[in-house]
């Protein structure tokens, strides 16, 4: 497995997992597929476009298919700067079980800890999605509240777990 830091030319890769998350795990998303399979290629790309505080890991496996991708993002406000945010976290269900998704965050944490005066990665989880708190928890993050309601999808509401791992002095 090869993790790297997606860029601009990954674009539509990144977007054919992204649209693929979107259908398999609809709840799991604050977006919809309907929304994001009319964005560009332009707007793909700048999703993608790693900076010094915003980046896009994929995982890929032994046959280069991407199987894996995973979001951060530093807050850019002066208040809120030590903190960074975790989005879009998504193993295909063929790669899942593999340990691909621990490799995305340890990789994800390791380069959020060389950003300068961040303390907290933030993340949230469908409540009932108890492999990935699992998976989570094991990295160290800890459950600091529950959103109900947070997500709507076909009439039906989803609670969400906010969880921190506190990485600062």
């Amino acid at each position: 497995m090869n993790i790297r830091v997606l860029n601009e030319s990954d674009a539509k890769l990144y977007q054919q997992i992204r649209l693929r998350a979107l259908q398999v795990n609809p709840e799991a998303f604050g977006s919809t597929y309907e929304r994001e399979v009319r964005f560009s290629l332009e707007t793909v790309e700048e999703r993608v476009r790693p900076t010094i505080d915003k980046f896009v890991l994929g995982a890929f496996d032994e046959t280069d298919s991407l199987v894996g991708i995973v979001t951060f993002m530093r807050d850019n406000n002066l208040k809120t700067s030590h903190k960074g945010n975790i989005f879009g976290m998504y193993v295909a269900p063929e790669a899942r079980g593999q340990g691909v998704g621990k490799a995305l965050l340890v990789e994800l944490i390791r380069r959020a800890k060389s950003c300068e005066g961040l303390e907290q990665i933030h993340l949230t989880v469908v409540s009932t999605n108890e492999s990935a708190k699992r998976l989570y928890k094991s990295l160290g993050f800890e459950v600091y509240g529950v959103e109900r309601n947070a997500l709507k999808f076909k009439g039906q509401y989803f609670d969400e777990d906010l969880m921190v791992l506190f990485i600062g002095d």
